[in-house]
């Protein structure tokens, strides 16, 4: 298989058949982002015929599977859907050719990468079986997303979701605890709600900020432009991230960057979700926390 660098998708796509299509982030502008550092290069588009022969490779495989029936795949990459539609729907007749039972498939795309689809093409891919793009909102809060140099604002989130939902394509959300600063955790999160709740994603996956010294936003934190969210402040901004969500959504903070995981179904679970952070809260010292953060050597 033509996987290059670290290879990275949500805790949810952990059944998916991963397949490359494309290297590196078009972006890659994000102060605090340091997931593709290791790659020689930006950005890169897999050829087609590397695509064809992972295909290829992983039917054959699958073959010796107990279950060799593959539901869905997702492409990797840090923004995939950033390709053309044309070249997406030749990713997908390939899908098809080789995993005629494979339902739907799923990838990251960041905002900006559905503005560049028209809304006829946007109903193509959805006919073509694209659906549960995971997007990195990271927060609702302007001010942080320009500070971050994410490359939208939260009124570009509402425009280019409502257009996947009229297209019948779902979505997932990461949010980025911590990503407004401290002193404005409960600030960010209020505003992440206010979008949020205009819209219908099927998940909102939280990420805890973790600031390593190769990123940019750790030179911001030196020279004094920006001060970091201290644990309990992150938890307390969780708190009412969930408190202010009147969406039915599944939510959660599992991943590594989380030092405690949370998890439950919104509305339903909500009161249990408040329960088990203000436990978190009152229970558990910074100083653990902290330690947790220092010594997390990757996400």
């Amino acid at each position: 298989m033509h996987y290059t660098g670290t290879i990275w998708r949500p805790p949810y796509e952990a059944s998916s058949l991963l397949l490359e299509v494309t290297a590196g982030c078009t972006h890659h502008r994000c102060k605090f982002c340091t997931l593709y550092a290791d790659l020689p290069f930006q950005f890169r588009m897999s050829p087609v015929k590397d695509v064809e022969a992972d295909l290829r490779e992983a039917r054959n495989q699958s073959r010796l599977w107990r279950n060799s029936q593959v539901s869905r795949i997702f492409l990797t990459g840090a923004n995939p859907f950033v390709l053309k539609a044309s070249r997406l729907l030749e990713i997908a007749k390939l899908v098809r050719t080789y995993f005629p039972e494979t339902k739907t498939i799923g990838c990251f795309s960041r905002v900006t990468d559905i503005a560049l689809k028209t809304d006829q093409e946007l109903s193509e891919l959805a006919a073509a079986g694209y659906n549960g793009l995971t997007i990195g909102m990271e927060t609702g809060d302007d001010e942080a997303l320009e500070f971050m140099n994410k490359g939208y604002g939260s009124q570009d989130i509402l425009t280019q979701c409502r257009r996947l939902d009229m297209a019948g394509i779902t979505y997932n959300f990461f949010y980025l605890t911590g990503i407004s600063g401290a002193g404005n955790g409960e600030k960010g999160a209020r505003a992440t709600a206010r979008i949020c709740n205009q819209l219908h994603p099927r998940i909102i996956g939280a990420s805890m900020l973790t600031v390593y010294p190769d990123s940019e936003l750790f030179q911001e934190i030196r020279q004094g432009n920006w001060q970091e969210e201290a644990e309990l402040e992150k938890y307390q901004e969780l708190k009412i991230l969930v408190k202010n969500l009147h969406i039915p959504v599944w939510f959660g903070a599992l991943g590594a960057s989380n030092p405690i995981p949370v998890q439950g179904t919104l509305p339903g679970e909500k009161r249990e979700i408040l329960s088990v952070l203000d436990r978190i809260i009152g229970q558990v010292s910074e100083e653990r926390l902290q330690h947790y953060r220092r010594n997390l050597r990757h996400l």
